[in-house]
């Protein structure tokens, strides 16, 4: 980065006063482009610092999710740690929580208290199932909204059971859909005449609900309920992975005819291009059991290597499923920078995802990974006007 260069969220302080994944990573966003996130903690730590894979005792979740965030700790169910956290939300612009609606009016959180003092105030409410409605009050994870959102019964394979995602797909959906809510909440107080804020309800199962498609019209007009199809769509054919000669496997997607006929080409097949049963997208899709066992076919001739050299000759899209070793050492990922060395108080330097997307004048930087439990207490309730001899005693009394 260079030297005294701005970064574009610079001035917009956030207190991430959620948990685990998702409504923290939306503050992880926010901050990787420069705003001042305030990491608000009950003081037995927020449960991701015991979550994941461990180093030296150390989660490697937790300095990747709370990167570039000023810790402090405080326990919300005391009076005394209420009154403190309405006085750290009048110096903020936006707050994000991510309990249930009732724990929240139970420790007078709410956005009707938050924002008397604050009219500006924009407050995210991360929750499994929303403010209103039936479900309410049930608790919710991610999980939960991969089965109900429609995602594991899409994913897999015909012939077996719907399939979970190996990774928290529904946390960082919701974390990319509160930061892009989160960024049209300032804008609209920031051109409003009235300058008010507002709250945003967010709960999980709708950030990834919204991501699958035309489903709902589809079952409204035509009455289909999609199934599994493995690493087929119901859209376009060729669409698929192929395994190679050497047991490696390469992603193969024609989405448009030129794409397709260059595939065609590539395979050395290019009498398909005119053949009825494979010459339009809906022939492909009528035949794509048999399309689909001649491209197979071909790739279990060749390597990998060989085939990516003649894909790219006849400029067709191919991709190799790649390893994270593969990332790390891709030429071209490397070249983009998308892979970051961080400094870090236990390790030196560690790797990580870099920031992305890239801002042509405003880049975001990854400036340090999460640090440690309350390390921000003294700094930032000293901005409150606390005394070092009041912060020691709210220590004692577990109130931080």
């Amino acid at each position: 980065m260079e030297e005294n260069r701005k970064l574009p969220l610079a001035g917009l302080r956030v207190i991430d006063a959620s948990t685990v994944l998702a409504g923290p990573m939306l503050a992880t966003y926010l901050g990787d482009f420069g705003a001042d996130v305030i990491k608000v903690e009950h003081p037995a730590g927020d449960p991701l610092r015991n979550a994941g894979r461990q180093k030296d005792g150390e989660s490697l979740e937790w300095k990747l999710v709370s990167r570039n965030k000023k810790p402090i700790t405080l326990n919300f169910s005391t009076p005394k740690g209420q009154e403190l956290f309405h006085k750290l939300a009048e110096t903020a612009d936006v707050v994000i929580t991510n309990f249930r609606p009732k724990t929240l009016e139970k420790w007078n959180i709410t956005y009707e208290s938050l924002s008397k003092d604050n009219p500006g105030l924009i407050v995210v409410k991360v929750s499994g199932f929303g403010e209103d409605g039936p479900y309410k009050e049930r608790p919710g994870f991610g999980t939960l909204a991969e089965a109900m959102s429609g995602f594991a019964q899409v994913n897999g394979f015909p012939d077996r059971g719907p399939v979970l995602p190996s990774f928290a797909l529904a946390d960082y959906a919701t974390a990319l859909m509160g930061a892009y809510a989160t960024m049209v909440a300032i804008y609209e107080r920031d051109h409003s005449e009235d300058g008010r804020g507002q709250y945003i309800d967010l709960p999980i199962y709708e950030a990834l609900m919204g991501m699958l498609g035309n489903q709902v019209m589809e079952y409204d007009q035509l009455g289909v309920i999609p199934g599994r199809k493995g690493n087929r769509t119901g859209w376009t054919v060729p669409r698929n992975l192929y395994e190679t000669k050497d047991g490696k496997w390469l992603a193969i997607s024609g989405t448009s005819q030129p794409i397709v006929e260059r595939i065609f080409k590539a395979i050395g097949r290019e009498d398909l291009i005119t053949n009825p049963k494979f010459a339009t997208n809906q022939k492909r899709l009528e035949n794509v059991d048999e399309l689909e066992a001649i491209i197979a076919g071909w790739m279990k001739g060749y390597t990998q290597d060989e085939i990516l050299e003649r894909f790219v000759h006849f400029e067709a899209t191919i991709a190799p499923v790649y390893t994270v070793e593969d990332i790390v050492n891709d030429p071209h990922f490397n070249h983009r920078e998308n892979i970051a060395d961080v400094p870090d108080a236990h390790f030196g330097s560690v790797k990580m995802l870099n920031v992305a997307p890239k801002l042509s004048r405003t880049p975001g930087e990854i400036r340090h990974t999460g640090a440690e439990l309350g390390s921000y207490n003294e700094t930032l309730y000293g901005e409150l006007g606390l005394t070092p001899e009041e912060i020691e005693g709210l220590k004692k009394d577990g109130i931080i």
